[in-house]
């Protein structure tokens, strides 16, 4: 006696899809559009779906009407749940600010503008074992330099290693930090030279 395998539990290509499948994904937030929601930006993904994708935008706004009037289904380009839904339409100012963050870890969090405050570079030499010495190097970040490149540079350029060592301090093997008097404002003239502080033999 052979018993018929409900459709949900049937493995493999189904008959009602259409394959490859096609995962459009959004500009803003370079993920699949059905999780546009769940980032924190997620009006403006709703713009570049207008612009660049409107027969996706008409999707989520036609699952967002038929979800809020109707309770029905919404489509698979549209949003996951009501509360979503619901601050999807724009209308609510209030809830939306109340609609949970989803992903934890995983939502990127957008980058406060930094203050602007005095840019000075600091150097630095500290000791390193007995008779060796390092060079430190802070403030870079300030001039927005890629404080990666920048090491990179220092490396290259006194044959030496070279690394970023936290938020806005690059370690240099090795004294050089009369060098880097001259070396920095020929490499990045929009540091003037009067701008870098000495601050001698420091401790780490």
């Amino acid at each position: 006696m052979t018993t018929e395998i409900p459709e949900k539990l049937k493995i493999g290509p189904k008959d009602s899809v259409t394959y490859p499948l096609i995962v459009p994904y959004c500009g803003h937030c370079s993920m699949p559009i059905e999780y546009c929601e769940y980032y924190p930006e997620y009006e403006k993904c709703k713009v570049w779906l207008e612009k660049n994708l409107p027969n996706e935008f008409e999707k989520i706004k036609l699952g967002d009407n038929s979800n809020a009037t109707t309770g029905g289904t919404i489509t698979s380009a549209g949003a996951g749940n009501n509360e979503a839904n619901a601050s999807a339409t724009g209308g609510g100012g209030e809830d939306d600010k109340k609609r949970q963050k989803r992903g934890g870890k995983g939502i990127m969090k957008t980058k406060k503008p930094k203050e602007d405050g005095p840019k000075r570079i600091c150097l630095s030499r500290a000791p390193r074992g007995k008779k060796k010495s390092v060079t430190v190097v802070t403030g870079l970040s300030t001039y927005d330099i890629d404080l990666k490149v920048a090491a990179k540079f220092f490396g290259t350029k006194f044959a030496c290693g070279s690394s970023v060592t936290g938020d806005d301090e690059i370690v240099i093997q090795g004294d050089v930090k009369d060098d880097l008097f001259d070396v920095i404002p020929e490499k990045w003239p929009e540091i003037d030279e009067d701008s870098i502080d000495d601050l001698g033999d420091q401790k780490r």
